[in-house]
């Protein structure tokens, strides 16, 4: 395995020695904290939840996964490009501020999304819109780690602005849940009437967004020498066919990258199955009511945080590929273990998902690092876009390993139903994870010069 503390890789992007972990540092991991209200709050705990209430008619659901499989598609068709012209333009902040604002609009417009049925359509493509609005500014967001961190410190800013993530959606959703939601009549006076508390939680999301990413848009600023004139510009279509020369560039000088691309999209799609079906098997094999769901998610949430800010000095001291395998390997030893013990009750998922939750957002955040580290100065934005196109190019793997593995131990155990062996989708899950392991074990963590430089000169 050829991992180390990082070092500098391309002789154009020197550390700067004034890039301390300082204020613009904890600028940056702001902006995660605030803007997980959307992941954790919008996208996975509450609107979603709404727009598939009765209320909204017949379908919800089905029509809720036609519109966010729509918003993948436009994000990965559009991703990378769009971070090649915000590298071109020298406008990478300019353009997370118009796509975290644009996600902020879209919370607020889901505050007028009333429950009735002619609703719907409107709660989806604010929904939707939200979804790619938040994947742009991703795009840039993770393009900025370079520039405010050293190979030194890349690790724990990495994982501070990761952890900070995790943290903040879940605090928010607290504050939402038992101020609003849970009980009869929650702060102000507000009911459920009306799909009133859910509506008032998007217009906290959207204020918290804004509130929390303002220190980024104060602090970091696009340097103006760098702009390019607009006159200047490629057009869409040639921004294509200079994303298609990049990636055959890239093909050809720097086949690692193209593998680390493919590698994380898996083990990454597997990392997203382990919260995504987490709280199912938890309610479905283990018996935990909604209310237990809720809590061990904010619990698996915490540890997660914590534990990814903690890992991010891992990252600097033996490299993000070790940490990345070893993660890995920690997940599918727990997982295997939940399948294993799974008669065991709530104590085994409790001990085992926790530990399961303890090395998943390491492995994200060394998955950014390990990025970082081998992109050339000035392609941040076009190659996160493509690390965001091939993860959503995979995003189907751990749903169909997970319902593929239930098929399969209906089949193996003879079973009567597939609710009475749920508890073997824990294998698909871990075949993806296993899967991801065994694709980046080959991937070198460090890219040679010589490759760096056919890559400047082809850009």
């Amino acid at each position: 395995m050829n991992d180390g503390p990082a070092a500098p890789v391309d002789a154009a992007r020197p550390p700067a020695p004034s890039r301390r972990f300082g204020w613009p540092v904890y600028a940056w991991g702001l902006w995660d904290w605030g803007s997980a209200a959307f992941n954790a709050v919008i996208t996975t705990f509450v609107f979603t939840v709404y727009l598939t209430s009765d209320s909204f008619g017949p379908g919800a659901d089905a029509k809720l996964g036609w519109a966010l499989a729509t918003a993948g598609l436009l994000i990965a068709l559009l991703a990378p490009v769009l971070g090649q012209r915000s590298d071109r333009s020298g406008r990478r902040s300019f353009w997370l501020i118009v796509n975290t604002l644009l996600v902020v609009l879209c919370a607020v417009g889901m505050f007028f999304v009333t429950p009735e049925p002619d609703m719907l359509w409107v709660g989806l493509l604010l929904l939707a819109a939200g979804n790619i609005f938040f994947e742009f500014a991703s795009v840039n967001y993770n393009a900025m780690l370079n520039e405010i961190s050293t190979p030194a410190t890349i690790g724990r800013v990495s994982g501070l602005g990761w952890g900070l993530g995790y943290i903040g959606g879940i605090v928010l959703l607290l504050i939402v849940y038992f101020g609003l939601i849970s009980p009869e009549v929650g702060i102000f006076g507000i009911t459920s009437d009306n799909g009133l508390d859910v509506r008032v939680t998007m217009l906290i999301c959207a204020a918290w967004t804004l509130v929390f990413s303002l220190p980024l848009f104060l602090t970091i600023r696009d340097d103006k020498a760098a702009r390019t004139a607009r006159s200047s510009r490629p057009g869409l279509w040639a921004s294509y066919r200079q994303l298609l020369r990049t990636v055959a560039d890239l093909w050809r000088a720097d086949r690692n990258t193209v593998y680390f691309l493919l590698s994380s999209a898996v083990f990454r799609d597997g990392l997203a199955g382990v919260f995504t079906f987490g709280g199912v098997i938890a309610a479905g094999t283990f018996g935990f009511s909604a209310g237990d769901v809720i809590i061990f998610g904010v619990a698996a949430n915490i540890v997660a945080g914590l534990a990814t800010i903690g890992f991010g000095v891992l990252d600097d001291v033996l490299g993000p590929k070790r940490v990345i395998v070893f993660s890995l390997v920690c997940m599918i030893v727990a997982g295997v273990a939940i399948f294993v013990l799974h008669e065991g009750g709530t104590v085994v998922f409790w001990t085992l998902g926790l530990l399961l939750a303890i090395f998943v957002g390491p492995a994200q955040s060394a998955s950014r690092t390990f990025l970082a580290r081998l992109i050339p100065a000035g392609q941040e934005g076009q190659i996160f876009g493509l690390y965001a196109t091939t993860g959503r190019a995979v995003s189907f793997m751990a749903p169909a390993a997970f319902a593929t593995a239930i098929v399969l131990g209906t089949a193996v155990t003879g079973a009567t139903t597939q609710d009475a062996v749920q508890y073997w989708g824990i294998l698909g899950i871990v075949a993806v994870l296993l899967l991801g392991l065994l694709l980046i074990l080959p991937v070198r963590s460090r890219v040679n010069e010589e490759s760096l430089l056919v890559l400047n000169q082809a850009a």
